[in-house]
């Protein structure tokens, strides 16, 4: 019966296949499509009116008329639609949000999740990823063996009655299709508690005694936690002995790489396959097309009006955006979306880089918010991940978490300089000789941080300490950031974070 489901389901993935061919060929079309559909939309909302969305017929007038917006600009509006207003910024009473906490920031995020953004942006990129993983992996059984996705969790707020606010993730599940519920484990209740710690645990009891786990998805930090916990009850020394049938990991939220050799012992197969998405608060935006190359495809026709913010208009109120059709490969660039979920030019955050444009695929390289520019570097969270796994794999090292952040001058004749927090899974045999690679490594990756370095002049070379293991899950801990969407920052131009998790070493 199984095996019948998952050809049924092979067949679909085909013809969605189909679909996703058609618009990586024209994605522009695919574009200008979604963009006259959101404006239509949205021309009766109070956000519609006050841009006299009615008279907006080209992209060129929607970019002159409507202003880049940051989650503060919307705070107000969204709050309203919170409390059942309707109409304010997306037709209708939206019930659902999802809530981002950030990683440079206490404050919350909460996201509108209209059903149509649901099903037509976030769901449907899930249906495009598994076309696109099916496509790549044609012996691929999701729809044969179980599925386990580790998501947040919702709840009902006392001030707003009539709303549920939670991780996207956990929208996702408590909406995930009939089809996906017959091969999902463990139950919902059990994934959909707000306590992640006694989540983990019994998610843990739970799926070591199962052996038909095909497919699993998450944050690498919280899945590796997981995976160790199910390891130790277990007493098996991989996750192949415990789950047989594995076969591909989805996974988001943080760059990879400083993972992969952790899942490389924790799966040692050549035949499992990894596939990136990125499924933000705000839409699900990407996924990889083709396995063999670490870029993802831009999910075009997604219910999202993408344009892109050059760095140089970054800091500028009103920023001159490019479509896609005008982007460069090789250029860094901030998302700007206009969604079906009421986002109007908004800037979640994201930096890109396109690596290709037939079809258009990117990496993310990091945040507008998470970077090193101390001294003119301009050292972004891409650069220190391929920086620290070229670093990894010359001196045979793990690493499992890390921080980093810019050593200022102190006084006459001092330098400045980088310094990173590591916890090894794997340490060095060296840790001074690691460290030099690792400055050299993110010289050869950035070419200002080079001439920074060049002869000492500006920068000292970068500084290195090492904490146990565990020492990051306790800051994440303390400071209310244990759970599924919270991430480490990776880098800050401030020196907070460091100086806080050193003091968690040994606590």
């Amino acid at each position: 019966m199984k095996w019948l489901v998952n050809e049924a389901v092979k067949q679909y993935l085909h013809l969605r296949m189909k679909r996703i061919e058609r618009y990586m060929m024209r994605p522009e079309e695919a574009q200008e499509r979604w963009l006259r559909k959101i404006i239509d939309r949205g021309r009766n909302t109070e956000f519609g009116k006050r841009y006299d969305f009615k008279s907006i017929s080209t992209n060129e007038t929607f970019r002159a008329r409507i202003p880049a917006h940051e989650y503060d600009d919307l705070k107000a509006d969204i709050n309203r639609m919170m409390h059942g207003e309707k109409d304010v910024l997306w037709p209708g009473e939206v019930n659902w949000y999802s809530k981002s906490s950030g990683t440079t920031s206490d404050r919350s995020k909460y996201i509108p999740v209209p059903y149509g953004n649901l099903f037509n942006c976030h769901i449907a990129g899930v249906w495009d990823s598994m076309a696109l993983l099916y496509a790549n992996k044609p012996d691929m059984a999701a729809f044969k063996y179980k599925n386990l996705v580790v998501p947040g969790s919702y709840q009902s707020l006392a001030d707003y009655p009539k709303t549920k606010v939670g991780d996207v993730s956990a929208i996702l599940v408590q909406h995930m299709p009939t089809i996906g519920r017959m091969f999902y484990t463990p139950d919902f209740d059990v994934v959909l508690q707000p306590n992640f710690e006694e989540k983990l645990q019994k998610i843990a009891e739970i799926t070591s005694k199962q052996n038909d786990i095909g497919l699993f998805g998450g944050v690498p930090t919280w899945l590796i936690v997981l995976f160790r916990l199910i390891l130790e009850k277990t007493g098996k020394s991989n996750m192949l002995e415990v789950w047989p049938n594995l076969q591909a990991y989805m996974h988001g939220g943080v760059g990879f790489e400083p993972y992969r050799d952790t899942f490389k012992q924790l799966i040692p197969s050549d035949s499992f396959v990894y596939q990136e998405v990125y499924n933000a608060s705000e839409g699900f935006f990407g996924a990889q097309c083709d396995l063999g190359k670490n870029d993802m495809l831009l999910l075009a026709n997604n219910g999202v009006f993408y344009e892109f913010v050059p760095m140089e208009e970054w800091d500028e109120e009103h920023p001159k955006t490019k479509l896609l059709s005008e982007v460069e490969v090789g250029q860094v660039y901030a998302v700007m979306i206009s969604c079906n979920n009421g986002l109007w030019r908004y800037l979640p955050g994201d930096t890109i880089v396109f690596t290709r444009k037939q079809p258009y695929c990117f990496q993310i390289v990091g945040r507008t918010q998470q970077f090193i520019n101390a001294f003119g570097e301009e050292v972004m969270v891409g650069d220190t991940d391929k920086a620290l796994v070229d670093a990894c794999r010359q001196m045979n090292a793990v690493v499992s978490e890390y921080t980093a952040a810019p050593v200022y001058f102190h006084g006459e004749g001092s330098r400045g300089g980088h310094e990173w927090i590591i916890e090894f899974d794997q340490a060095p045999a060296d840790l001074e000789k690691f460290k030099e690679v690792l400055d050299q490594s993110l010289q050869r990756i950035n070419s200002d941080y080079e001439a920074k370095r060049y002869k000492s002049l500006a920068l000292d070379q970068l500084r290195l300490r090492a904490v146990p293991r565990g020492t990051f899950l306790r800051w994440m801990r303390a400071r209310g950031k244990f759970g599924n969407q919270n991430k480490v920052p990776r880098l800050a131009n401030h020196r907070r974070f460091v100086e806080e998790v050193v003091r968690y070493q040994f606590e």
